[in-house]
């Protein structure tokens, strides 16, 4: 008969004490999949005291995260404090060491010290699984990572995190402010007290770095990934962009290109055919384009407790049944470098939103600018105060008053260069026929 499976679990928030719930209520099902029983053995938390609704009567409480990984008692160390930092470094390499198998949805850790985990991982034996640091109940990391095992990957691109969806969705429905949505969102529980992590980008900036190493074979580098945030989007961006056959998304995308892996986080324009342009509010997405293959879209919940502990729960079940496979799909010798691909080489669409001074010469004058930098107009619309779009020419004779008037202008450009969008802007800009600083959003074809 097999032995059961222990588990030690460092963490019992929202996501560690229905892990515990989950392990206890599947434990048939669990043994009948992996052929053998998996059982919480031991934990550790801030606060023993704590009420958690959990029986916890048999199980061992360890004095620290350390402990608890050296606790020879355990097979399985289930990491769930968060952090990239302390103790959650400290007491993943220690169980790492001691050749136990690790499971954590840590997506901080891993952007930050996944090579060095990985091959501590291969060097003593252990598994490190982390299917819940990236979309919780999606089955990203396990599609990269195994399903596609035999598949060049061309691009990964996604919604990966649920407040900024929710934010976007809500701005474009109901026509709110960037500022309005994030208060509401604060109010339900979608965004933390300091917003920033996620509205900034740097949520989906880790998860990138995750999938982009899976994904390509490079070594994870967070560093490595240019990010910006929602902040800027307008509601006239939305309404525009519905107008136009398009739809906002703050998007992570990792691209192979020319000269190297190309891994960005911004606000992103995608047909409102496409899939991913169909996944609203709080739900995460993501496509991957392969070789041979049509895009394949994971949708599901990116966050939660049950849905990040079922992901969990998966990972613990895939120790019981003995898999033990490398944590970023390949040896870590056989994971490459990656730099920080400058976006200035970003080729691609843009939507440019300008505030332009209603003169003659102005229309002319941007065109000017765009064709010394070869960039070329896919559409063009020019609106009068009173918000009717008009094209922008054959305005006749203006007025004082009409002079000086600000008219917004959007364009949409074909396929160009991000150098030659933002120099040719800058002359725009001292040219002194628009004012404020232009609207710039990148488009993601299918």
């Amino acid at each position: 008969m097999v032995a059961p499976l222990k588990v030690g679990i460092a963490g019992l928030g929202t996501v560690g004490a229905e892990v515990v719930r989950q392990i206890e209520q599947q434990s048939r099902l669990l043994a009948a999949r992996t052929g053998r029983a998996v059982r919480v053995v031991a934990v550790t938390a801030r606060s023993k005291a704590k009420k958690r609704d959990l029986n916890l009567q048999d199980v061992i409480w360890a004095k620290s995260p350390l402990a608890l990984a050296n606790d020879p008692s355990i097979d399985c160390f289930v990491e769930l404090m968060g952090g990239s930092g302390e103790p959650a470094l400290s007491a993943v390499e220690a169980a790492l060491r001691n050749g136990k198998s690790v499971v954590t949805a840590n997506k901080a850790l891993l952007a930050r010290h996944g090579v060095r985990l990985a091959k501590l991982a291969e060097e003593h034996g252990g598994a490190l699984n982390f299917e819940a640091a990236v979309g919780a109940a999606i089955p990203a990391i396990k599609t990269l990572r195994e399903g596609l095992a035999g598949t060049e990957i061309h691009r990964v691109y996604g919604i990966l995190n649920g407040t900024c969806n929710y934010i976007l969705t809500r701005m474009e429905q109901e026509g709110l402010s960037f500022a309005e949505c994030l208060k509401d969102a604060q109010r339900l529980g979608y965004a933390e007290a300091d917003p920033s992590f996620d509205v900034d980008g740097h949520d989906t900036a880790q998860k990138l770095a995750i999938l982009a190493s899976l994904a390509f074979g490079t070594k994870v580098a967070q560093s490595a990934v240019y990010v910006e945030g929602i902040s800027s989007i307008k509601p006239e961006d939305l309404r525009a962009a519905e107008e136009l056959g398009y739809r906002v998304k703050l998007l992570g995308v990792a691209v192979r290109t020319k000269t190297g892996i190309e891994q960005r986080v911004h606000p992103t324009m995608v047909p409102r055919s496409s899939s991913i342009a169909q996944v609203m509010g709080v739900t995460n997405a993501l496509t991957i384009d392969g070789e041979g293959v049509p895009p394949i879209t994971l949708v599901g919940p990116g966050a939660g407790g049950a849905a990040t502990a079922s992901a969990v729960v998966s990972d613990i079940a895939d120790v019981a049944r003995g898999l033990h496979i490398a944590p970023f799909g390949r040896p870590v010798k056989r994971l490459r470098k990656t730099e920080k691909a400058p976006m200035m080489r970003h080729e691609g669409g843009y939507y440019i939103r300008l505030m332009a001074r209603d003169l003659p010469g102005t229309a002319a004058t941007i065109a000017k600018r765009l064709a010394q930098q070869n960039i070329s107009i896919e559409s063009i619309v020019q609106r009068h105060p009173n918000g009717a779009p008009e094209p922008p020419q054959g305005r006749g004779k203006r007025n004082a008053k009409a002079a000086s008037t600000l008219v917004p202008v959007i364009l949409i450009t074909y396929a160009t260069s991000e150098d030659g969008v933002r120099q040719a802007l800058a002359a725009v800009q001292n040219d002194k026929v628009i004012t404020g600083r232009p609207q710039v959003i990148r488009i993601e074809k299918n």
